[in-house]
């Protein structure tokens, strides 16, 4: 029996993958390990000489392996290459030192509970592993919108967005997703001027774009989100029907998804043979290695006897899909336009009942979770408000998490939030944290 903690032990990985079509690896061929270690030893070796792994590491790697010695060649492939991705980004993970230990701690235990972490996002983040995330989607505080969000000038406001994208992309696994949620607004940029004429329509959604390509995410796709309802005064000018007078009514919002594709020239192991005897096969897309299997002997061939192609992100897109997306749930976001009702959040005593101004609805990150994440995976919203998105993350089998700021005036309806969908939650630091 393999430990619990073993790089090699992952039962839940083993139980949910699919297994391959080639009767080959599902043969018993005793020591089939020493046979990778033979092969990948000269390619092991460059590894260690690039610094994607330690000589360390490759001790850990190979006491570890004896112990698939009786193991078929399937399983030893799979838990082979489970431990080889796994030292590789523990050594990536490495080289930040910021990272907090007991908050890592706390993302990953208890996952059947809301994570609710209090303080400002940016350092919250300052705080995490590297790559540690596996999806973002959030909607920001909007330019000078809300009392809560006020900014002297936007070039303010648009700075600290920056910086707290660019370190999303650091926590961000490699080869995921941040969806992000916002609409244009009407008010005053307060470069020019801060009276009345200073204020102009303010394409947020573009402004964000460059942003999130400045930090390096690719842009990906902008779904239109028909909100169905008016949010502005500019088009009322009824009563005026001429020329340069008319502008439409702002009913429209923008879900924006960005992936990242961290150039990565790790060599990695074949998925079908477990060997490292591969040669870079150029990139199947911006930022995305890709390899091609040279091992003679691999289980897989072409018809003109060429080797397995893969890359990091295709490992990862065969290890997801065991999670099967209802067809009807597909063709709901086939279009990129998508009409989706407001949340609702005043009821007929003219109370909130969510406790926040402006809570975005389900179907966001439902979308998010479902077309770009599998279970039990890390899902984190930065700007949680009334954790939306936390609270769809658990109820869909991931591990949702959301940041807020202010604990004092929003605790309460947070947890009355969470409360009502009948789950639990777990906070960070806790309440009785002494602060420092």
């Amino acid at each position: 029996m393999l430990k619990q903690d073993s790089l090699l032990y992952n039962e839940t990985a083993r139980a949910e993958r699919p297994a391959r079509s080639s009767p080959l690896r599902r043969r018993k061929q005793r020591n089939y390990i020493e046979k990778i270690f033979k092969i990948s030893n000269p390619y092991l070796r460059r590894v260690v000489a690039d610094g994607f792994l330690t000589e360390g590491d490759l001790c850990k790697l190979q006491e570890q392996s004896h112990k698939l010695a009786d193991a078929d060649v399937h399983e030893t492939v799979e838990r082979f290459n489970a431990a080889y991705h796994a030292l590789v980004k523990k050594r990536f993970q490495s080289h930040y030192k910021n990272a907090h230990a007991g908050f890592h701690k706390f993302l990953n235990t208890d996952k059947h509970s809301v994570k609710v972490v209090w303080g400002n996002c940016l350092k919250v983040m300052r705080a995490m592993k590297t790559e540690s995330v596996h999806l973002m989607v959030t909607s920001p505080p909007y330019y000078n919108a809300r009392a809560y969000s006020q900014w002297p000038t936007l070039d303010h406001y648009l700075a600290d967005m920056e910086e707290i994208i660019a370190e999303s992309y650091r926590v961000i696994d490699n080869h995921r997703a941040f969806v992000f949620n916002v609409g244009d607004i009407t008010g005053n940029d307060h470069r020019h001027t801060k009276s009345s004429w200073g204020a102009r329509r303010i394409p947020l959604g573009a402004y964000f774009i460059n942003i999130f390509e400045k930090v390096g995410f690719k842009f990906i796709d902008d779904f239109v989100w028909d909100k169905g309802q008016v949010e502005s005064q500019r088009h009322k000018n009824g009563d005026t029907p001429h020329p340069l007078y008319q502008y439409p009514m702002n009913c429209y919002e923008h879900i924006m998804v960005f992936y990242k594709h961290r150039a990565d020239e790790t060599r990695y192991p074949c998925p079908v043979c477990g060997c490292l005897k591969v040669n870079g096969n150029a990139y199947s897309g911006a930022g995305i290695r890709s390899w091609e299997c040279k091992n003679t002997k691999c289980f897989e061939r072409s018809a003109a006897n060429r080797g397995k192609r893969f890359s990091a992100r295709s490992v990862l897109m065969d290890a997801l899909k065991t999670n099967v997306i209802d067809p009807e749930f597909v063709k709901k976001w086939r279009r990129d336009i998508v009409k989706i009702n407001p949340t609702i959040k005043i009821n007929s005593k003219g109370e909130n009942t969510l406790g926040h101004t402006a809570p975005f609805p389900k179907e966001i990150p439902e979308f998010a979770i479902e077309m770009l994440t599998g279970k039990n995976e890390i899902v984190v919203d930065p700007f949680a408000g009334s954790f939306t998105s936390a609270i769809q993350a658990v109820k869909m089998g991931r591990v949702g998490v959301g940041f807020e700021l202010n604990r004092k005036d929003f605790k309460k309806a947070i947890v009355n939030n969470i409360a009502k969908h009948g789950l639990s939650y777990a906070e960070f630091p806790p309440a009785n944290a002494k602060r420092r």
